[in-house]
């Protein structure tokens, strides 16, 4: 790495952490030490720094097809050795030119692959100048060049293997994800062996479609950085070069076989069906856990959902409920509200109407005394005789000088009438006494000696 600015960058592409101040107190604890310092945050999840946004999950994660150490950190029986693959392999072909730096880029329990942007940083080239390092795309751009160049050049042949376009690190995530060993295929190809093996070896029909489907396939040209850098790690002396890795824990791949010269489509086949059957329980193994894996966690989504769903059916009932309370309530509130206006209401019309019969009680009693004494008989007294509507009749004698009102008070007085609104008449011939005859005496009005009236209501 060129300058400080650089290393921090790089190193925050690499871990994720976006806090620069964090980035130059880990890089300034490990002296600026970029393999050092990366390999603290990334070898085991128990040296990550720690943020209060960090979230920590709890379920197992599905690494895929990872052969896991055993307990002598030594290599299991069917490995035939443990490769440390460099720095530059891991980052997806961010290379140093002069040289490969190893460091642990993998998370306990499987490869870390992750795809980093443009970044422009600088290492010294042999000479001292600087030298740009190629982009992550870099990687698999070499890999799509290989795989169209080995198709144009022999795609004569109606059975190849199917080489993935993406470079090696993805190539290996893809085959821990399928389950899948992963071949490798170095090309060289200004080695005279190679255009022979291309042809007869790798486009036989047989062995092609064995690698098909039991292999991921991944190629790489030794004359592009990553295919070098593989045959270096691989420690390739003899093209053409195959080998059957599978992704190892801390930064490593399990090389489980490799061949190297020339081979006939028999002999490869052979080894290629005795490394599968010979990695066959960690294969079954994987799949078996990985399958575990996924009922669990699928288990635990159904329970969940189970209870998010009797949970929610708990919450509506509650809902429905204190809404069914509330219906209640406010009915209750609704009938007790009317209830009190209806007893309000009847006391109100109780009130009143003891109001009304206080009022026409004191109305008679002050017209009953307003009349005076009854007079005796007499030529200035007038004999009256009323008939209700009722058929009653009631009679009383006046001073011929009173008044038509005065025989109207002497109705109200009786108290026989529950309108107010009546006129007093006589027939033969019919008189109303209205309103215009009220001040007439009753001998000015013809009723004098004696009269016969009848009310008749309004």
């Amino acid at each position: 790495m060129g300058d400080v600015a650089d290393k921090l960058a790089y190193f925050q592409a690499i871990t994720g952490l976006e806090d620069p101040d964090l980035c130059t107190k880990i890089l300034s604890a490990h002296n600026w030490d970029l393999e050092l310092a990366i390999s603290s945050i990334t070898a085991t999840d128990n040296h990550r720094p720690s943020s209060s946004s960090a979230v920590i999950d709890d379920e197992p994660q599905d690494v895929g097809l990872v052969l896991p150490p055993n307990a002598n950190n030594q290599p299991p029986g069917l490995v035939w050795k443990i490769v440390t693959l460099p720095f530059s392999i891991i980052s997806g072909s961010l290379g140093l030119i002069s040289g490969s730096i190893r460091l642990g880029m993998w998370a306990a329990g499987g490869v870390l692959s992750y795809s980093l942007g443009m970044i422009g940083l600088n290492a010294p080239g042999r000479d001292g100048a600087e030298t740009p390092l190629v982009s992550v795309s870099q990687s698999a751009s070499e890999a799509i060049d290989f795989v169209s160049g080995f198709n144009r050049d022999y795609g004569g042949s109606t059975s190849r293997p199917n080489f993935v376009g993406e470079g090696f690190m993805d190539a290996l995530q893809r085959s821990r994800h399928e389950y899948k060993l992963l071949f490798v295929y170095l090309h060289s190809p200004d080695h005279p062996d190679t255009q022979g093996f291309c042809e007869r070896t790798l486009c036989n029909e047989m062995l092609a479609a064995f690698l098909n489907e039991n292999f991921v396939a991944w190629g790489g040209s030794v004359k592009g950085s990553e295919g070098f850098k593989m045959s270096n790690s691989l420690k390739a002396s003899r093209f053409p070069f195959c080998a059957v890795v599978m992704a190892a824990t801390n930064q490593r791949i399990a090389l489980l076989q490799q061949v190297e010269g020339p081979k006939s489509p028999e002999e490869l086949l052979t080894v290629l069906q005795r490394v599968l059957e010979e990695s066959a329980p960690v294969l079954v193994s994987a799949r078996l856990e990985a399958e575990e894996r996924r009922n669990n966690i699928r288990l635990r989504e159904e329970q969940d959902a189970a209870y998010r769903a009797a949970l929610e059916a708990d919450q509506a009932r509650e809902r429905q409920r204190k809404e069914e309370q509330e219906r209640m309530e406010r009915e209750a509130a609704e009938a007790e509200r009317k209830r009190k206006e209806e007893e309000e209401a009847h006391e109100r019309a109780a009130q009143e109407a003891a109001e009304r019969e206080a009022a026409l009680a004191k109305m008679r009693e002050e017209k009953a005394l307003s009349l005076g004494a009854e007079p005796e008989k007499g030529p200035d007294v007038t004999q009256v005789q009323v008939r209700f509507p009722s058929g009653d009749r009631k009679g009383r004698r006046f001073h011929s000088t009173a008044t038509i009102q005065t025989l109207y008070d002497y109705v109200d007085s009786l108290g026989c009438l529950e309108v107010n609104g009546y006129s007093l008449v006589s027939n033969f011939p019919r008189t109303v006494y209205g309103q215009e005859k009220l001040s007439l005496s009753l001998r000015e009005a013809g009723l004098h000696p004696q009269a016969s009236l009848f009310v008749e209501l309004n």
